[in-house]
């Protein structure tokens, strides 16, 4: 299986959005409606019951005919609504800041680039679920977060965006208290066995990582963000790749997160 990490691929933000356009014509209802009932659109809970967002979820092509849609993609609305307004904060890690971090932690504390942004992890590197639950493993594209001003962090795992078939798919955390994030970076997150480690057949063989907790995301992101802010990684601001390539590149600037010297 290839592994990626040469460029920024497709983000979940262009493939909900048409254009730039469409998506600060989202923000904008969002914030008319908000003004208008007095809500606070940081609140996941106030957020997830506007008429602006219930319509946005509607348009997301299969989202009205799966079970839990309006939780699961209304997450999704809700980081892309910050992502928007933050200016699309891009992160792409590459494979050997992520086996760096997944191997241990780093110096430092952790602390946000940003109030929100999108992780992407490289290509087929993270995969998620667990062999014997039956259930089906995914490439984890990448990670939404989004802090608010209540100290709170929200998270949603990307997974699924494939060239042989439409759409994505979406895993929404428990949010968790950003005070905590110092504690994450040696958290064992599964207890007696190792963290990130892979239940895809032949995952071990091929060097891959394993995420079937909350924990491992918290960590992950944790380790991260101390990277980040340690100045212990090299950090590249790129344009966007061009080119017709697979996979698909985005659109936007982004930030590599390599290893350090």
């Amino acid at each position: 299986m290839s592994l990626h990490d040469a460029y920024a691929r497709i983000t979940p933000w262009e493939l909900a959005f048409v254009s730039e356009k469409d998506a600060r014509k989202f923000v904008s209802s969002v914030q008319e409606e908000s003004e208008g009932r007095g809500a606070d659109p940081q609140m996941l809970e106030s957020f997830l019951t506007m008429a602006s967002v219930d319509q946005f979820i509607l348009g997301l092509g299969g989202a009205e005919s799966e079970e839990g849609a309006s939780m699961r993609f209304g997450g999704l609305a809700f980081h892309l609504y910050h992502f928007t307004t933050e200016s699309c904060p891009l992160y792409l890690l590459t494979v050997d800041a992520a086996r760096y971090l997944v191997e241990g932690r780093p110096l430092g504390s952790p602390a946000l680039p940003g109030a929100s942004g999108y992780l992407q992890l490289p290509q087929h590197f993270f995969w998620t679920g667990v062999a014997s639950s039956g259930a089906s493993q995914e490439s984890i594209d990448g990670i939404f977060w989004t802090a608010t001003s209540g100290g709170l962090l929200h998270t949603l795992l990307v997974t699924g965006i494939r060239p042989d078939r439409p759409g994505l798919g979406v895993i929404p955390l428990p949010p968790a208290p950003l005070n905590d994030a110092p504690i994450w970076l040696d958290l064992e997150a599964r207890g007696t066995e190792d963290d990130f480690s892979a239940s895809l057949p032949g995952g071990e063989l091929d060097g891959l990582y394993g995420v079937s907790t909350a924990g491992e995301v918290f960590k992950l992101l944790a380790r991260i963000f101390a990277y980040i802010s340690s100045d212990q990684g090299r950090l590249e601001a790129e344009a966007p790749h061009e080119g017709e390539q697979a996979p698909e590149p985005s659109c936007l600037p982004y930030t590599r997160i390599g290893r350090g010297v």
